[in-house]
């Protein structure tokens, strides 16, 4: 059962599914086997790239080939909702990119659709599978750095509106928060759970979009300081403090190939482990033992976990005004 193949389709071949296919081919019982675009050249290109069989103009006629087993949606953040649900209307399983809705109620119809298809559904947050971030939420459970009581974490770059259009979009769902705010907000969430209290501060686009949000989230004996920024670069570290030390995830920390442990201010150890290929690989993997378990949600990454961070999401989204 376990070496049973996997087959997957493609929405929206971008620059993230491209890595995301360059991932698929190492893995041994996954192949990709249909792609589609609105533009036909761009499906066959990326087809004949990747080695799929098959590439279509329309989504719903990859959501109606009856060899695909499981699509993974790459469009923009505006399609993702009703992309995901017709998908799983059509039986199909569903790894969407992140992030997986640009309201709660749409995660929550998306959520619904899963459980009423009875299909696997996972939001694509890669990070939650990087064997360096497992590793470290095992050693943070465990207790070796005491209880949290301080993060630090930051997803930023410089990006121009003439070569990332998309982000810029607001028909699209740009912006700083919904492409990389999620990340640290994710990494809050994933150590300390649901916040008690958020306070958000955005810098706008002349179009209403973030270019910048910070972000303070307050536990009832912790402290989460958050940025998000697609106009200015950080060091992309994400620093963990406990009452018994530290950890530092190395940059850029949401696929980090390793992180130092300090304790009494001294560096005590530092580990090295760096993700197969690009990183998407062992989340691929971890859908595909999802399917062949017969499970519909992962229990690293649940359908909760999703809701959860939906909602601190969309609480950010109403503190600083975006439209979406």
């Amino acid at each position: 059962m376990k070496n049973q193949k996997i087959k997957w389709g493609i929405t929206g071949p971008g620059n993230i599914a491209a890595q995301f296919a360059a991932d698929l081919v190492l893995i041994e019982n996954a192949e990709l086997t249909a792609v589609a675009s609105r533009d036909i050249s761009k499906a066959e290109d990326f087809a004949q790239k990747f080695n799929a069989a098959k590439s279509y103009d329309s989504y719903d006629l990859l959501f109606k080939d009856k060899e695909v087993d499981i699509i993974y949606i790459a469009t923009p953040h505006n399609s993702h909702a009703e992309l995901t649900i017709k998908a799983l209307e059509n039986g199909k399983h569903v790894l969407c990119e992140k992030p997986m809705a640009l309201s709660y109620n749409d995660a929550l119809r998306m959520i619904e659709a899963s459980k009423k298809y009875n299909k696997f559904f996972m939001e694509a947050f890669w990070t939650r599978f990087i064997p360096s971030v497992k590793d470290v939420t095992e050693k943070i459970n465990n207790g070796v750095i005491g209880n949290v009581n301080y993060i630090k974490a930051d997803f930023a770059f410089h990006g121009s509106e003439r070569e990332h259009k998309r982000l810029f979009d607001k028909e699209l769902g740009g912006g700083a928060l919904f492409d990389i705010g999620v990340y640290p907000l994710f990494l809050s969430y994933l150590l300390l759970g649901n916040p008690k209290e958020i306070i958000a501060k955005a810098i706008k686009h002349k179009n209403d979009i973030d270019l910048q949000t910070s972000m303070i989230l307050q536990y009832e004996s912790a402290q989460v300081v958050l940025h998000a920024s697609i106009v200015s670069e950080s060091d992309m570290k994400a620093i963990i403090s406990g009452t018994n030390g530290r950890i530092e995830l190395n940059a850029p920390w949401f696929v980090a190939d390793g992180y130092s442990l300090f304790q009494n201010e001294e560096k005590e150890a530092v580990f090295s482990l760096p993700a197969f290929g690009k990183g998407y690989t062992h989340e691929i993997i971890e859908c595909q033992n999802c399917i062949l378990n017969n499970q519909i949600e992962s229990e690293l990454w649940s359908h909760q976990n999703s809701l959860d961070l939906s909602k601190i999401v969309e609480e950010v989204k109403l503190q600083i005004k975006l439209p979406f």
